[in-house]
């Protein structure tokens, strides 16, 4: 089986920049670290890194540092941060990014941001550019943004967009299940009318703080696929901000206290739970998990080598599960 991760975050604390990162996910999330988190049962597997929020002034340094690490990682594009409302600085700012190959799109992360700013002409001007070169452009939000991102796509419909983490609705947890609202749903479908928006399965154990089953999140699964089609969702693992939750059953270095930390198996488990909900439905289970994110990213199959550079010396998360929490 194929894997392309469509939503792959890595981050380093020691080298760029982050206002957001705190407990578990306050480590280096690196080479190593995904390393330890790949899909057992795929033969291939590959990943679409998506910009982590470092600070803007990080933007371009994020880009470099994780091309550098792409050949050993296994990553075949790159969503770049950037601000699309800053006129003839986005514009540079877009310049600097065409230098790397690897850029198929851009991120500005919606979800904290006022409202309107998505359909300010500002932004949308720098949307405009970005369609232009090419890329695609990542829709981070919360649900109540949804109607938003529909007016943008209404905007810019040359823009290809893929909506992040099915729009973040309220999914409860495991032992306290929330059904889709009547709300999301429609919002939903109504962005889905637009050709040019995408979706990606991913996100939903993050919203659920971590503790989640397969079962309370079937109706969202289901819900994006009546709205998008089969062709135009895609898989996102969302590691590592969606494996920190509740420890695992089993797991020698679980908090005492039980409270959350890093999930070794929750990626993996999150790929089982989306591929057994798409063979029970008679979904095309290699367009959900390879070739729709291939399509949209526009990626064509790369090889990947080992990296001649070596990484420095990090406190990665496994050394702190390990034995080396401070």
């Amino acid at each position: 089986m194929r894997v392309l991760d469509s939503h792959l975050h890595l981050w380093d604390p020691e080298l760029l920049h982050y206002t957001w990162l705190e407990g578990p996910l306050a480590w280096l999330f690196g080479a190593t670290e995904i390393e330890h988190a790949r899909i057992a049962r795929a033969t291939t597997e590959r990943a679409v890194f998506v910009q982590a929020e470092t600070v803007e002034d990080d933007f371009l340094e994020e880009v470099r540092w994780v091309a550098g690490l792409a050949p050993r990682v296994g990553v075949v594009g790159i969503v770049a941060g950037a601000r699309l409302d800053r006129g003839t600085d986005t514009t540079a700012h877009l310049e600097g990014l065409a230098a790397e190959p690897l850029v198929v799109g851009v991120r500005h992360n919606l979800q904290g941001e006022p409202d309107g700013l998505a359909v300010s002409a500002d932004f949308v001007t720098g949307a405009r550019e970005v369609a232009a070169r090419g890329w695609a452009f990542d829709a981070c939000v919360r649900a109540a943004q949804l109607p938003e991102v529909a007016r943008l796509a209404g905007a810019v419909p040359e823009l290809r967009m893929v909506l992040d983490h099915l729009g973040k609705p309220e999914v409860g947890t495991a032992k306290a299940p929330v059904a889709p609202t009547m709300e999301w749903v429609r919002d939903l479908d109504d962005l889905a009318r637009h050709p040019n928006v995408w979706c990606k399965l991913s996100g939903l154990p993050g919203e659920a703080g971590g503790d989640w089953s397969a079962e309370q999140l079937h109706p969202f699964l289901d819900a994006a696929a009546d709205a998008f089609g089969v062709d135009r969702l895609m898989w996102g693992s969302d590691w590592p901000v969606s494996v920190i939750g509740p420890p695992e059953e089993g797991d020698p270095y679980a908090n005492v206290d039980g409270s959350p930390m890093y999930q070794p198996t929750a990626r993996i488990r999150w790929a089982d739970a989306v591929i057994a909900w798409a063979e029970r439905r008679g979904h095309d289970v290699d367009a959900i998990m390879w070739t729709n994110a291939e399509e949209f990213y526009r990626i064509g199959e790369r090889p990947t080598h080992e990296d001649s550079r070596e990484e420095r010396p990090r406190r990665g998360i496994l050394g702190w599960l390990r034995g080396g929490r401070s």
